[in-house]
């Protein structure tokens, strides 16, 4: 027993210690063909090297946003949909922040619809309206993700929890 442990140990020592090239078991393996990413890709089914996500596919920790396009899925998300931030000075912080960055180019600083885009855009309808104040937190947060007329949607731009922020900071302009 011990004379076949020792031959193993001798073996692998003295292949481990020898310089000249062994044997490939699988080459492919180890010296693989690379393409660019946008490059064409014999090997694949469409032909292309970067292939798009399976169908269904969910990013992690993202939570999917189950609500299409358009007004009646908006009604839809407001009736639904519940504003799960708690309203706290750090969440109207963040709120006022993210709402300087996105919606004052359109919606202005006060929400009245003068932001400086407006000159080349059409005017948006003022947050502080009677037809904004009416409206549930779930659609307006629908209306931020999925966009609305002239409005495109904020969904990649707008984390859902600062969205929900956004909508406290509008609250509270209302106010």
């Amino acid at each position: 027993m011990r004379i076949a442990a020792s031959a193993i140990v001798l073996c692998l020592v003295a292949a481990c210690s020898s310089t000249k090239p062994r044997y490939e078991y699988a080459p492919n393996m180890v010296d693989s063909l690379a393409y660019e990413s946008f490059s064409p890709n014999p090997v694949t089914r469409d032909g292309k090297t970067m292939m798009a996500p399976a169908p269904g596919t969910i990013a992690r920790g993202a939570k999917p946003f189950r609500y299409g396009v358009g007004p009646g899925e908006a009604l839809r998300a407001g009736r639904e949909l519940v504003n799960p931030v708690e309203k706290t000075e750090a969440a109207l912080a963040r709120g006022q922040k993210v709402f300087g960055i996105f919606c004052t180019p359109c919606h202005g600083t006060r929400g009245l619809g003068d932001g400086p885009m407006i000159p080349s855009f059409s005017k948006p309808p003022s947050l502080l309206g009677e037809e904004a104040r009416s409206l549930p937190d779930g659609q307006i947060f629908h209306i931020i993700s999925r966009g609305q007329n002239k409005m495109g949607s904020h969904a990649t731009q707008i984390t859902p929890e600062d969205r929900w922020k956004v909508i406290h900071f509008v609250r509270s302009l209302q106010n």
